[in-house]
């Protein structure tokens, strides 16, 4: 007999099947009951229909980055409180579970590192981290990789998997939508590329800035990428959404997206691009010679 089932007689002599727990999980995306060992086997993504499971900023950075090549920049940099917010709960309260949770001090993950032998500046979301908000530590932390890559003249890949701006930081958070912006049009000047990936979910603030403004913007499968929320939208309107509204494929369809990858062609994808980019910049530099 299976191990993950055992048959209990009932009353009336029926037989009864218990299901052990943690061996099934529900899609977030299709709603239905798959096998959680073949959810992992496919790098946490649904069987049924491709949607990519949320996984930490260091789950996708070991899926995407060579093996040891990745060197972690800015790992101390911690958010303070800056107007001692407090709603239900204190901010820095938030802050504390958040990185007992995650175990990273704030949202993203930057650094540098090699995918496909092609050098990269890398920054990655991590949703667990209250969902993903963008605030002022995590604007500096994108800033900064980017300064770096411009210093070291390699191309930007940014994950994206955010809620948006954190509102627990008022007007500070979205100056981060400015900032970014600003160190990527420094990137561009450059002759620098920006690959954008946006994963479920990708909105707000991060949407309304960095996140699709890459020189290449690639999603994966039914990511929910958007500003406001769908609901929000509805309500506002007063009109019925499209079906898949929002939705990665929606937005492939309306030229918002370049391309559609799924998890586990993402860093071949990657690499080829970026290895696009380094030849385009190799035959610049000799033309210029």
């Amino acid at each position: 007999m299976s191990a993950w089932f055992r048959r209990k007689p009932d009353d009336g002599g029926a037989r009864k099947v218990v299901i052990a727990e943690g061996l099934w999980i529900k899609c977030d995306s299709c709603k239905e009951i798959v096998y959680r060992a073949e959810v992992e086997r496919a790098g946490q993504v649904c069987p049924k229909c491709r949607y990519g499971f949320r996984i930490s900023a260091r789950e996708r950075i070991a899926q995407l980055v060579d093996p040891g090549t990745f060197e972690e920049r800015d790992p101390g940099l911690a958010t303070a409180d800056p107007l001692d917010f407090k709603d239900t709960k204190r901010y820095r309260d938030r802050v504390r579970a958040a990185r007992e949770k995650t175990g990273t001090t704030e949202a993203v993950v930057t650094g540098l590192g090699r995918v496909g032998g092609f050098p990269a500046a890398l920054a990655v979301f991590d949703f667990a981290f209250m969902g993903g908000s963008m605030g002022s530590v995590v604007g500096e932390k994108i800033t900064r990789v980017i300064e770096l890559a411009v210093d070291k003249h390699m191309p930007v890949v940014i994950v994206s998997a955010s809620g948006g701006a954190r509102m627990q930081e008022g007007i500070l958070s979205l100056m981060q939508m400015a900032k970014t912006s600003a160190a990527l049009q420094r990137l561009g000047a450059a002759g620098l590329p920006f690959l954008s990936v946006l994963t479920d979910p990708t909105t707000g603030g991060v949407t309304a800035s960095f996140a699709m403004l890459g020189d290449v913007i690639l999603a994966e499968p039914r990511a929910l990428i958007g500003f406001a929320g769908p609901r929000v939208i509805a309500e506002t309107i007063r009109q019925p959404l499209p079906d898949g509204f929002q939705r990665s494929e929606f937005l492939l369809e309306h030229g918002m997206l370049d391309q559609i990858i799924e998890r586990k062609n993402l860093k071949g994808a990657l690499a080829r691009m970026l290895g696009w980019f380094a030849a385009s910049n190799r035959n610049g530099h000799a033309a210029a010679s």
